[in-house]
């Protein structure tokens, strides 16, 4: 089983040891302490250093810290040991099962990655742990909640979709988690989150936690709304992860990116390598040239069944597929030690996402390289990612030999979804004969020489 979030290995956490805080040296109860010591973790990260003090005392806190800081540890740590503080409640009289903690994800593939970390820390408390989640058996997991059990982690919609059958109550909550809290405003889930915190336990009456890669107003608003007095804890992105990482950025224009890609591809020769791309129809195209090119590469995106989507992530999590295509949405949740590259084939439409993306790699203070491809399509948005970082990518120039041959008989390019027959210039669809075929058209059509097809662009 995977760690929960990498932490620094016992060598670096040697260099650290006179100013970093040990988890020994919280007031952790010996249980959580057997799991902490199971995931090889001995000092804190800067997040979990400040979040600790704080939530171990009962406060709510308000966090805001990137993917890979170790915020799903700190969160969790602190779950199980209010949970072991606080005695069990007797089972509600209505027979209804209640949830001590509940824990709120945006995406699957994040939830699946906090329900394994919640294993592996809690694997000494005694807590059964549900995990809920659209794409799976809706019966299996229906009685999975009905059996009752002390932690869910869930996402928004699905959990919802329970709630309202009524067969458990969220009254007796003692833990409240929300986790990459922008993520739901940017996935339209902010409704549903706030239909569950009305129907939560009172603010006052359990500990809340909320988590973002920002602490905008939007997010702060929420906190306000519905969480006690929380204490703002923030640790800057450039400092957790920007620095940490080599950055190149190559112009290039669009006909000749792909080409490119290869020739990176072949000159860096990495572990695992992450490629982003900012639309599902270019995840799919690339996965489809690249194995075409004889890489080991498969993509993931929003669309893509679950059960698929778990096959993807632990065949590149086993080192089965050495190359990972996704899309910013479909990436949430991917938690893989040893990336050693993060190529993004699209600059992100938003600048945050940039921050995101290249902190995949040199997670924990390992070393990581994250390339960026800028083509004529997304180059106004490098301007906006770079005022965000507040510094300049630096430019490297590809020599002409980097530029590598794609093999010839290539997938065809994906062919536009045709339309259904609308109204021009007032004018209906011409009626079928009772044959059901239309009657001949009396212009002309046009020759197949002026008929436009659509180029072939890698």
């Amino acid at each position: 089983m995977s760690p929960a979030e990498p932490q620094y290995s016992p060598s670096h956490d040697a260099e650290h040891s006179l100013d970093q805080t040990t988890f020994e040296s919280l007031p952790i109860p010996e249980p959580v302490l057997k799991g902490i010591r199971d995931a090889d973790f001995k000092y804190c990260m800067p997040i979990q250093e400040k979040t600790l003090p704080i939530s171990l005392a009962g406060k709510d806190v308000a966090g805001q810290a990137q993917t890979g800081t170790g915020k799903t540890a700190a969160f969790l740590i602190t779950l199980f040991t209010r949970l072991l503080k606080n005695p069990k409640p007797k089972a509600h009289k209505k027979g209804w099962a209640a949830p001590r903690a509940l824990v709120i994800a945006p995406t699957r593939e994040l939830a699946r990655q906090i329900d394994i970390d919640a294993r592996l820390l809690g694997g000494h408390c005694n807590f059964r742990i549900v995990c809920i989640y659209g794409g799976m058996d809706y019966e299996k997991q229906r009685n999975q909640i009905k059996e009752g059990c002390d932690v869910l982690i869930v996402t928004p919609g699905r959990i919802i979709d329970y709630y309202k059958q009524k067969f458990f109550s969220l009254k007796g909550v003692e833990v409240l988690v929300v986790d990459e809290a922008d993520r739901m405003f940017d996935m339209g889930f902010i409704s549903d989150l706030r239909y569950l915190f009305r129907n939560c336990s009172p603010y006052n009456k359990r500990l809340s936690m909320l988590f973002s890669a920002t602490l905008n107003f939007r997010v702060m608003e929420l906190c306000y709304e519905h969480m006690n007095n929380p204490e703002k804890v923030m640790i800057e992105p450039e400092k957790t992860v920007v620095d940490e990482v080599t950055q190149r950025l190559y112009h290039v224009g669009l006909h000749e990116k792909f080409n490119l890609l290869l020739g990176l591809l072949k000159q860096e020769a990495g572990e695992k390598v992450l490629i982003f791309c900012n639309t599902k129809m270019w995840a799919e195209r690339l996965e489809a040239l690249l194995q075409h090119n004889d890489y080991n590469a498969t993509q993931i995106s929003g669309d893509l069944h679950q059960k698929k989507r778990i096959r993807v992530l632990e065949d590149f999590k086993i080192g089965k597929t050495d190359i990972l295509i996704a899309t910013d949405v479909a990436s949430r949740g991917i938690h893989v030690d040893n990336i050693s590259h993060v190529i993004n084939y699209d600059v992100p439409q938003d600048p945050e996402d940039y921050v995101h993306r290249i902190g995949r790699t040199a997670r924990a203070g390992a070393e990581g390289t994250a390339i960026t491809l800028c083509c004529e399509n997304y180059a106004l948005h490098l301007e906006r990612v770079e005022e965000y970082l507040k510094h300049k990518i630096p430019v490297e120039w590809a020599e002409e030999e980097l530029f590598l041959s794609a093999k010839e008989g290539g997938p065809p390019p994906p062919r536009r979804r045709s339309r259904p027959p609308t109204k021009i210039g007032g004018r209906k669809p011409s009626p079928k004969r009772s044959d059901g075929k239309r009657p001949p058209s009396r212009g002309r059509r046009p020759s197949s020489h002026s008929r436009r097809r659509p180029q072939s662009r890698a």
